[in-house]
């Protein structure tokens, strides 16, 4: 190609967001293309203030650290451009001489990638742009996964069930325990993991479905009652009956999104003054996706081979789509990459199948035979002795 490739990442990082990074520096080495390999500082703010940063000459062995470097290396921002932004990220890609340029978000940054290719082509740019998949929320189409959810989905599975292990060894108090998923459940079903890991009652809520706080309370004392102690792990995006958020911080954020949170705090506070059993609200946050101490190996191999994907893809010319991660889990798990059109996956959401939820509180088998080849690694086995 012999032009500049350049790199940035949008939205929420992950623990494994660096490894694609990596997959694509390194890919960009091998095919020895020519050109400088830079990454845009902070994202899109990066590249609308000209503030790029030159991974060309750094060394390998800095380089294979991203593996092991949770959030983004590079940063990130939430920046939504606007229509008044695109000619300034056009004399950005112009004035770096930028013949590829790659985009590693989730829903929205696919829409600017999306929005950069057609741009590139109608103003006669030379620029091949590809989008690498990246949100813990496991919501964007037309890929069976995305990098970062397998290693949300095994912290949100085992703090699950720490958490149940502790709520049933001293069962004083229900723990409400709140996980990461504005509009998609995806990770908060995996914290209902506890429920086979452990013998404690779990109860696991989704914003796929309003929640009736009265039939909720209803399960909660019901499962209380059984006297195993009792875990309800909540997705911060909760709505209740009438549509709106169970709890709402009013901040929007910089895409536009509402901020949800304190959904754990209000269903704990209502369960002691509605129930007048005593309970307790925990929030992991933004642990959820930066802890590398839960970092799927398998998540960490996809993400990786995302990245190389993408910069192969562009040196051969492709431009305008996102890596697509294709899976096959009989008679054992196997995954590969292809493209997908950008048009088709720019601002859709894939949200979990209200055929995986059960009773409104529980979630199915069919969505722990589809997520736990993505956590990686064995889940633990517990002793119990009472």
């Amino acid at each position: 190609m012999g032009k500049n490739i350049l790199i940035a990442h949008g939205g929420g990082p992950t623990a494994v967001i660096n490894s694609s990074l990596r997959g694509a520096v390194e890919a960009a080495r091998d095919a020895a293309a020519g050109g400088r390999i830079y990454a845009a500082r902070f994202g899109a703010e990066g590249i609308l203030a000209g503030d790029l940063i030159d991974l060309t000459d750094v060394p390998a062995e800095t380089i294979a650290r991203l593996d092991d470097t949770p959030a983004s290396a590079i940063g990130s921002c939430r920046r939504k451009l606007t229509d008044a932004d695109y000619p300034t990220v056009l004399r950005t890609l112009d004035k770096f001489d930028i013949g590829a340029f790659f985009y590693n978000g989730g829903n929205d940054s696919m829409d600017t990638c999306h929005k950069v290719d057609e741009l590139a082509k109608t103003e006669g740019l030379d620029v091949r742009v590809m989008g690498i998949p990246k949100t813990m929320d496991n919501d964007l189409v037309l890929t069976d996964h995305c990098p970062g959810f397998g290693s949300a989905a095994r912290f949100a599975a085992i703090s699950a069930a720490e958490l149940a292990l502790d709520a049933s060894g001293l069962p004083i108090h229900v723990v409400v325990a709140e996980y990461m998923g504005r509009n998609a459940g995806w990770v908060t079903a995996a914290s209902a993991m506890a429920a086979r890991l452990t013998r404690c009652e779990v109860l696991t809520y989704l914003p796929e479905l309003k929640v009736d706080e009265d039939k909720m309370l209803s399960d909660i004392e019901r499962a209380w009652a059984r006297g195993r102690g009792l875990l309800v792990t909540v997705s911060e995006g909760l709505r209740g009956t009438d549509g709106k958020p169970l709890a709402d911080t009013g901040i929007v954020d910089g895409f536009g999104h509402v901020i949800p949170g304190g959904t754990a705090q209000h269903i704990s506070d209502i369960i002691m003054q509605k129930l007048n059993i005593k309970s307790r609200a925990e929030k992991p946050g933004l642990l959820g996706r930066a802890a590398m101490a839960y970092a799927s190996s398998v998540d960490r191999a996809e993400a990786y081979a995302a990245g190389r994907y993408a910069v192969n893809a562009a040196l051969r010319g492709e431009s305008g789509y996102m890596v697509s991660i294709q899976a096959e889990r009989t008679p054992e798990y196997a995954s590969s990459m292809e493209l997908v059109p950008l048009a088709e996956v720019a601002n859709a959401e894939k949200t979990f199948p209200p055929e995986w939820i059960v009773d409104g509180c529980r979630v199915a088998d069919g969505f722990f035979d589809y997520a736990l080849p993505l956590m990686g690694g064995d889940m633990p086995q517990y002793a119990f002795l009472r």
